[in-house]
C-alpha cells in the first residue's frame, strides 16, 4: 500500500453544453478549493466540454478552438495556484473518430501528465465517443491514483485491475444528470461506490453534474466503504476531505484479497476427504 495524504476537493456544478461557461464554473470552483486548502480538485464528467449525447448533440458544429483555449486557462490556474487538477472534457481525435470522453491529470505545474479515457461506454456513449483501451495512474503524495469515468462503476474488474496495480485512491467522474426524474442510479450508485472502496480497500471521489435532473449528488468515500461527505442535490459546491493512507481502517478481506485475486476461491487450500468431495451424500 502506498502511504501519504491528500486533501481532494470533490466538486459539482451544472455541466452544460457551452465550455466558456463551463470553464468560468470550474475556475471559479479551482479557487474556492485551493482557499480551503485542497491539493487536488476533482471535477465531474465532461466537466469543460459538455456531454456529448446531452449537452453537445453532434461534433460537427462544435467549437473545439473554445474548448483548447478554455482547458489552456485551467492548466494555467493550476499552475498559479499550484493543485492538482483532474478534469472531465472530450479529447478530440483525428480524421473522422469520434472524440475519447477523458479525464485530463493536470499537475501543480499546470502540465497534462496523463489522460484517462472512458474504457466502458454505453450505447449511446458509442454514437458520440471512442472507447479507451488503458488504465491510467499517477502518483500524488506518494499515493498512487487511478482514473475512472461513470459507466466503468458497472464493471468490477477495472476497479480489481487498479487494486493490482497498487492504486489507493480512484477519481471517478460521472455525468448522471439532466434524466426525467428518478432512476436506478439515484438508488445504486452510492452502495456501489461504496461496495467498490470496501471491497478493494480504495479511497473515492465520486462527483456529478448537478445540473436537473440529477439522479445523485458528490460523494466522498473512504476505504472501509464509509461515505464521509455529499454535496447537495442540483447544488453547485466543493467538499474538501483528506485521503490519509498512513491510518489503517477497517478492511475484511484484507487477508484472502490476493489469494481471490490469484484465482484460488476459498481462504485455504481443501481437504483431501472422501466425505468433502463426496456432495450428494449425507
Amino acid at each position: 500500500m502506498t502511504q501519504g495524504k491528500i486533501s481532494v476537493a470533490t466538486c459539482q456544478f451544472a455541466v452544460g453544453p457551452n465550455p466558456r461557461r463551463n470553464g468560468a464554473q470550474i475556475r471559479r470552483q479551482m479557487v474556492q478549493a485551493k482557499d480551503a486548502g485542497a491539493e487536488v480538485v476533482h471535477f465531474p464528467e465532461a466537466a469543460l466540454s459538455g456531454y456529448g449525447g446531452a449537452d453537445v448533440k453532434r461534433w460537427e458544429d462544435y467549437d473545439w478552438n473554445a474548448l483548447r483555449e478554455e482547458t489552456e486557462r485551467v492548466m494555467e490556474l493550476a499552475a498559479r495556484l499550484g493543485v492538482w487538477v483532474i478534469l472531465g472534457s472530450s479529447h478530440r481525435l483525428s480524421g473522422d473518430h469520434l472524440p475519447h470522453n477523458s479525464l485530463y491529470a493536470i499537475d501543480p505545474s499546470g502540465r497534462i501528465v496523463e489522460r484517462y479515457d472512458k474504457c466502458f461506454c454505453t450505447g449511446s456513449d458509442l454514437k458520440m465517443y471512442s472507447c479507451g483501451d488503458h488504465l491510467s495512474v499517477i502518483t500524488i503524495n506518494g499515493v498512487r491514483c487511478g482514473l475512472l469515468i461513470c459507466y466503468d462503476i458497472r464493471f468490477p474488474e477495472i476497479y480489481r485491475a487498479y487494486k493490482r496495480e497498487n492504486v489507493a485512491c480512484v477519481f471517478h467522474s460521472f455525468y448522471n444528470a439532466r434524466a426525467d426524474g428518478p432512476s436506478i442510479h439515484t438508488t445504486v450508485m452510492r452502495p456501489t461506490l461504496q461496495g467498490h472502496a470496501g471491497i478493494n480497500y480504495v479511497w473515492i471521489s465520486a462527483t456529478n453534474s448537478s445540473a436537473y435532473y440529477g439522479s445523485w449528488p458528490s460523494v466522498f468515500v473512504r476505504c472501509d466503504g464509509t461515505i464521509l461527505g455529499s454535496l447537495r442535490f442540483h447544488r453547485a459546491g466543493i467538499m474538501v476531505n483528506e485521503v490519509d493512507t498512513t491510518t489503517q481502517f477497517y478492511d475484511a478481506s484484507h487477508a484472502y484479497r490476493d489469494r481471490a485475486m490469484a484465482g484460488l476461491l476459498s481462504s485455504a487450500d481443501g481437504v483431501d476427504d472422501p466425505r468433502s468431495r463426496d456432495r450428494r451424500s449425507l
